[in-house]
């Protein structure tokens, strides 16, 4: 096993995320300084860059000790790890400790940990497991089952409230889905809801806080009875042509009902998100489409992180000499907005580094997948690849001002013990799936 591990370790994968954990501590310490250069007052194990350090030595334990650990020895406990994600998400909603304006953590004293970042892990192992396990069952109901499995823990992590969180288990399925042969069809119809259920949301809010003026047409999406009569509408619709397509299999019936049935879905699934969201949630989504709406509340984090990143110029200011940070106009610095700081101080060319690294990263995330002999592995590996990908281009986008701000961390570099060991767990589930590459179990 020792000739094996040696041979078979994949050191491009770990060398780049120790790159990522070096910059990321730097770029804690970094945002702790004040104007003054000074960190702040506290005892050392309260200052984050401490913590954090902490956070990645035992993560790279972490890496070894899964790395070292036969990841299919979990295949008969995945059903398992579906319902303990339940009910730790529940126990976490009932007993959590409130940050931030929502019920995410569970304080054992010493230490805080967020729940929901560690059961994306469980979500890829059940998911993984189910996909091999139904690989033979009807397409429709493989899918609709799968489909069941993901409303729970999003429902339970909506209701902290924590939608950036939970949404990276919508891509996450789907990406998982779509690798395990499920039909497009069925995907783009979940993407497609989901897509237009958000723009039904925000129509109304975007007619008043940026077009300023009434458009006849969006009158149905803020009178609910029009809008019911609309939902019945689309609604029987579908179901009319569902049954024309059943008695005559013609195509055009077949795709009349799949686009009303998306509309159906989406006009009377935006009542419920229209309940869920936050208003700060629904700002964030207007701000994204432009800022200047409310330049000094929702639109100044988004607007403060593209000036720090401009000011970074190609070779930046230098490390420690950002202004934006160190004046404390960047909000969550160390967290969701640390990019800002490494680009403000390392520039064009600092950015394009962290660019590599993560770059590696999905390259050998995918050699991983390609390589493994073992499907299981495959899509628990495909998981995790999927995972990486929406961390990191959503929240660079979102301080690029190209993507919502849904505040979602930068994985390996952000500031927090929950997201870190997650994410270094799930390099030690990488590098143990490379290891048995060439077994079939």
């Amino acid at each position: 096993m020792r000739s094996r591990f040696f041979s078979l370790f994949d050191y491009f994968l770990f060398f780049a995320v120790l790159s990522l954990l070096i910059i990321g501590i730097l770029f804690i310490y970094s945002s702790a300084i004040d104007a003054n250069g000074e960190l702040p007052s506290l005892p050392w194990y309260k200052q984050e860059y401490i913590k954090q350090i902490i956070y990645g030595v035992t993560g790279i334990i972490l890496v070894f000790a899964l790395a070292l650990f036969d990841y299919r020895k979990t295949k008969k406990f995945c059903l398992w790890f579906y319902i303990a994600l339940v009910v730790v998400l529940l126990l976490t909603r009932l007993f959590g400790t409130e940050s931030n304006n929502a019920k995410s953590w569970i304080n054992f004293g010493l230490f805080t940990i967020q729940p929901a970042e560690f059961c994306k892990i469980l979500y890829i192992f059940f998911l993984a497991w189910f996909l091999e396990k139904t690989e033979k069952m009807n397409e429709l109901k493989r899918f609709v089952i799968a489909l069941c499995s993901l409303f729970l823990p999003v429902g339970l992590i909506l209701i902290q409230p924590d939608m950036g969180t939970a949404s990276v288990f919508i891509p996450i399925f789907l990406i998982m889905c779509f690798f395990a042969g499920v039909p497009l069809k069925y995907i783009f119809l979940c993407l497609g809801t989901g897509v237009l259920t958000i723009l039904i949301t925000i129509l109304p809010v975007w007619e008043s806080m940026i077009l300023k003026k009434d458009i006849t047409i969006l009158n149905v999406l803020t009178d609910l009875k029009l809008r019911l009569i609309l939902i019945s509408t689309f609604g029987f619709i579908a179901i009319l042509c569902l049954v024309g397509y059943l008695l005559f299999k013609k195509k055009y019936y077949y795709w009349i009902a799949y686009v009303t049935g998306i509309i159906s879905v989406s006009l009377a699934a935006s009542i419920l998100l229209g309940k869920l969201m936050k208003d700060y949630q629904i700002m964030r989504l207007i701000i994204f489409i432009n800022p200047d709406v409310d330049p000094l509340k929702s639109g100044w984090n988004i607007i403060q992180a593209k000036i720090a990143i401009g000011s970074g110029n190609i070779f930046g200011r230098g490390f420690l000499q950002g202004s934006q940070s160190h004046l404390d106009y960047l909000p969550e610095q160390s967290t969701d907005f640390i990019f800002c700081i490494l680009a403000e101080e390392w520039g064009f060319l600092g950015g394009l580094f962290v660019f590599a690294c993560y770059f590696i990263i999905f390259w050998r995330s995918f050699v991983c997948i390609r390589r493994t002999k073992d499907i299981f592995g495959s899509y628990i590996a495909c998981g995790i690849a999927s995972m990486f990908a929406y961390h990191f281009f959503i929240n660079v986008g979102m301080v690029m001002g190209i993507m919502p701000i849904t505040g979602i961390p930068l994985l390996f570099l952000s500031y927090g013990g929950s997201s870190l060991w997650m994410s270094m767990m799930a390099i030690g589930i990488l590098q143990s799936i490379n290891l048995r590459r060439l077994e079939i179990h």
